[in-house]
């Protein structure tokens, strides 16, 4: 059964666009097959003129794309800082101190559990080490799926206040939430996908 049908989108460079759906529509689906993680049987994803499915999946990360999936994927016995550092790992042309450096100033908290290992923190401190991680790589794009999913209202504050600190810095994001009640205000646009395809307002 697709999950995608014919589901069209075009975010502009240095926009932060908010996909909304509920549970089930296809969110994650575009998020994977972006990255590559899944193969589209038809139509197109480019970026930057680029058709990413003709890519290997690693090459995202050396176009700029930083990804940071719905169930975090860190590695739980890896640091926080080497959780960070580990897609600069196949980014040779990106310094790793100057790309650290703008993770932990955009998100001093990590910085201070940069030497705890990922399993010893919070699904919260999770999401915020899977943003960095994102951000280290993600020169360009951002793609977040349910960045506000399962966390406490005052780390879900946090992060839109992080999010917030991006807008006006050239970096494009794509964000996938069941409703806006978390980015409304941050967001300059929104997409409705509701059975895999696009929903006419």
């Amino acid at each position: 059964m697709p999950a995608l049908r014919g589901f069209s989108l075009a975010v502009a460079r240095g926009a932060m666009v908010s996909l909304v759906g509920r549970n089930g529509a296809g969110k994650t689906t575009l998020m994977r097959s972006i990255m590559g993680h899944l193969k589209p049987a038809q139509g197109a994803i480019r970026f930057d003129g680029e058709d990413l499915a003709a890519l290997p999946r690693h090459t995202r990360a050396g176009l700029g794309i930083g990804y940071m999936p719905e169930d975090r994927c860190l590695v739980p016995q890896l640091t926080v800082e080497e959780n960070i550092l580990l897609p600069l790992w196949v980014a040779k042309q990106l310094d790793r101190k100057a790309r650290l450096d703008f993770v932990y100033a955009t998100i001093g908290e990590l910085k201070e559990m940069r030497s705890r290992k990922a399993l010893l923190l919070s699904g919260g401190q999770q999401k915020l080490v899977a943003l960095g991680r994102a951000l280290a790589i993600g020169t360009k794009c951002l793609l977040l799926d349910e960045p506000f999913e399962g966390i406490a209202p005052a780390l879900a504050e946090r992060l839109s206040d992080v999010l917030a600190s991006l807008k006006g810095k050239d970096l494009t994001l794509l964000m996938s939430q069941s409703d806006m009640n978390h980015s409304r205000g941050l967001a300059d646009a929104e997409v409705t996908i509701e059975r895999g395809a696009n929903v006419v307002n």
